[in-house]
């Protein structure tokens, strides 16, 4: 299915192995892992499509769903169960009413998903008027061609899901080789900058961007302190935390915005680092603070600028007495389509 601007193969759990390593064998063959183009798998070639949703029915009195991430590596044949993907959530609904795992209900089907990665809660909204999933509407997004019906997600539980806390050093803004930064867990744990603390813009392309080797050296040794004072221990080898750059836009609510999956540019933007670049704007002290101007309103809907277009988060918060930062949930509207269903061959060679 594509989810988002992402796309991946989903998996019910009980035809996979429990084993976790026998389970990533099986993942790397069928991406394809181990070469550029992903030949010898379904794997695209790009991390955004070499991503896999391991779905189940929820033992949690909450959930409908228990919806498992892992992130599949394009070249070296590894495979991360530390992060979630929002793109990928939201073809989470979708999947699991094809699978059978919950039962259409009306017009539109609520799909209550337990993120299993961080224990995040997210509802999700289907669109089911044909009496099965209904992938046909008016809703476009940036950076998927065409338009699809629109699912509805609303992100629960997301401040401090991956380290237990929002700020996991202690502090909105941290120095690390001479660059400001905020290390922040919401959705997604990230290291967020200011563009300009680079000599950037905030505006460069995809292209630009990958071409600046000295940018990714330098932004990989910040991450990687990073992870450590995050309390996340070596990261050198893990995809979180992500790394994140922002700069001013001229409108209201909006902010512009690169994201790194880390070693790759994303093509547009994730949707939990989506949310967790919305909340910096919004929280005090961070370095995305001051760079843009707040809405009068909340929930506040922040409007992310990424190489693609925009991405619209609605965010409900407050701010406390003592000028804290409190997140309560973000909404965001995403798409999905069925691209195939059946059968996958892994190819694990004998030792």
């Amino acid at each position: 299915m594509r989810g988002g601007s992402s796309r991946g193969p989903y998996f019910n759990k009980k035809d996979l192995p429990s084993d976790r390593d026998e389970l990533s064998e099986v993942l790397i063959s069928v991406l394809g892992s181990g070469q550029f183009l992903n030949i010898d798998g379904i794997g695209g070639g790009n991390a955004v499509t070499t991503k896999v949703a391991i779905l189940s029915q929820s033992d949690d009195d909450w959930a409908d769903v228990d919806y498992f991430f892992a992130q599949v590596s394009v070249l070296d044949k590894t495979v991360d169960y530390r992060p979630t993907c929002g793109n990928i959530l939201a073809g989470v609904g979708p999947a699991a009413v094809e699978m059978g795992l919950v039962k259409i209900a009306g017009d539109l089907t609520e799909v209550k998903i337990k993120a299993v990665n961080t224990g995040a809660r997210v509802i999700s909204k289907v669109k089911t008027d044909l009496g099965a999933v209904n992938y046909f509407g008016d809703c476009q997004i940036d950076g998927v061609p065409g338009t699809s019906s629109p699912i509805q997600l609303l992100f629960l539980d997301v401040a401090g899901s991956s380290t237990g806390k929002l700020f996991p050093t202690g502090s909105a803004t941290d120095v690390i080789r001479d660059v400001e930064v905020t290390c922040m867990d919401l959705a997604m744990p990230m290291v967020i900058a200011r563009a300009s603390s680079f000599g950037l813009t905030g505006s460069e392309s995809v292209e630009e961007l990958e071409s600046n080797r000295a940018f990714f050296e330098s932004m990989e040794a910040i991450r990687v302190e990073a992870g450590q004072r995050m309390g996340m221990g070596d990261v050198s080898e893990s995809v979180t935390p992500k790394f994140g750059l922002v700069a001013q836009a001229s409108e209201v609510g909006h902010m512009i915005c690169r994201y790194f999956m880390p070693w790759q540019t994303h093509p547009s933007l994730a949707v939990t680092g989506s949310q967790c670049l919305a909340s910096c704007a919004l929280a005090p002290g961070t370095v995305a603070y001051d760079l843009m101007k707040t809405p009068e309103n909340c929930p506040a809907t922040i409007i992310l600028h990424h190489p693609m277009g925009t991405m619209e988060v609605l965010v409900d918060f407050e701010i406390t007495a003592n000028n804290q930062f409190v997140h309560k949930s973000a909404g965001l509207t995403r798409t999905a389509r069925k691209l195939a269903s059946g059968e996958v061959f892994a190819h694990i060679p004998s030792n």
